[in-house]
């Protein structure tokens, strides 16, 4: 098969990443796959890193009509079997118009929770012949927007696990971040927005710093919240606990190094990062929302917790902290568990499957 995928964004988080993944994988399995995407963005620079194929075309967003064109006109001279668009700016709406114009069936990879007036979710949805959902709640939420049950099909996001397979070297990771070598570290990792629900974490970390001094938190990203959180972190006394280590395109190779890893997000499409950092043999405690529940088992590879409850978060890290046998039996399990069921390789096979019943159909 040839297949054509439409990726709009600009940067290389986890979505872009799992294009990547899952184009990698199907060129392994014998079938011919071509990247659109903006010159320049993070996508762009990985893909050509894989030997990937990219036609760069620039999109300003959902409005970008020209965009609309352009894609059509390509769709039209690289004649495409499939045209996959992966839902981000742009490439949702106007990558099916663009194939609809083309008269080439096309699908679409929903990665968020976040609802949608019906109307709109009736215009964005029309033109894909399925809408591919990468966790059971955002199918829920899509059945609940009015998106046909016949036209939503469930493939989880993947992990590379074999790159976690490998434990990093701790003592360097302590002295390039300035820390103590017994410290005990929690890391999280997302933008710094409000749903990605830092500011809990941070109020849980400031009541357990007296009774757990070698506690330190790192937190990876970047966002429009960033002064605000570290003004929390002052104003509640733990900013000499607390490092903010911006966007680190090295994240996945630090992974191991972490003690625990906390993802306090009110929604959620899945939490890619929480099945990265179980890949590494890392527990996890998380909020009980959107998706985490799939991508976390309760009480089997990490803990979950009652989203913004502050008192029960912090009662699960001060479990994880104090149980080290209960912590390193949670991290083998999430290990073992990332190598069987979310691996890259199942992933491809189930989007060939999709591929190819939209086909013969």
């Amino acid at each position: 098969m040839n297949i054509l995928h439409v990726e709009t964004g600009r940067h290389l988080y986890g979505g872009p990443q799992q294009v990547i993944y899952l184009m990698t994988a199907l060129r392994e399995l014998g079938h011919d796959c071509t990247l659109v995407c903006p010159p320049g963005s993070g996508i762009d620079t990985a893909a050509r890193e894989h030997g990937i194929p990219v036609r760069g075309l620039f999109c300003a967003g959902d409005l970008d009509l020209p965009f609309a064109y352009r894609l059509a006109q390509y769709i039209g001279e690289s004649k495409p079997d499939i045209v996959h668009c992966h839902s981000r700016r742009g490439a949702d709406v106007l990558g099916g118009l663009a194939a609809s114009f083309a008269d080439v069936p096309a699908v679409v990879s929903r990665r968020v929770d976040n609802t949608e007036m019906r109307l709109i979710a009736a215009l964005r949805y029309r033109p894909f012949k399925k809408v591919i959902a990468i966790s059971e709640a955002i199918a829920d939420v899509l059945r609940d927007r009015g998106v046909e049950d016949e036209r939503i099909a469930v493939i989880r996001s993947a992990v590379d696990a074999d790159r976690f397979a490998n434990k990093p070297d701790r003592t360097g990771f302590c002295r390039d971040f300035g820390l103590p070598d017994d410290a005990f570290v929690i890391a999280a990792a997302g933008q710094l927005i409000p749903r990605k629900g830092h500011r809990y974490l941070l109020e849980a970390v400031a009541h357990l710093q007296q009774s757990h001094p070698s506690l330190r938190l790192i937190i990876f990203g970047e966002g429009y919240l960033g002064n605000q959180l570290r003004s929390q972190a002052e104003t509640i006394g733990i900013d000499d606990v607390v490092t903010f280590a911006g966007f680190r395109e090295d994240l996945d190779d630090l992974m191991g190094c972490f003690d625990l890893f906390v993802h306090p997000a009110l929604a959620e499409g899945l939490g890619v990062v929480t099945l990265k950092a179980q890949a590494a043999g890392v527990a996890v405690i998380g909020f009980a929302a959107g998706g985490l529940p799939e991508a976390v088992e309760h009480q089997k590879t990490g803990l979950l917790v009652a989203p913004e409850d502050v008192a029960a978060l912090q009662t699960a890290i001060r479990t994880l902290i104090d149980d080290d046998e209960l912590r390193g039996r949670y991290g083998d399990a999430g290990q073992k568990r990332m190598q069987k069921d979310f691996s890259i390789a199942t992933m491809a096979v189930r989007h060939v499957e999709l591929y190819e019943s939209l086909l013969d159909g």
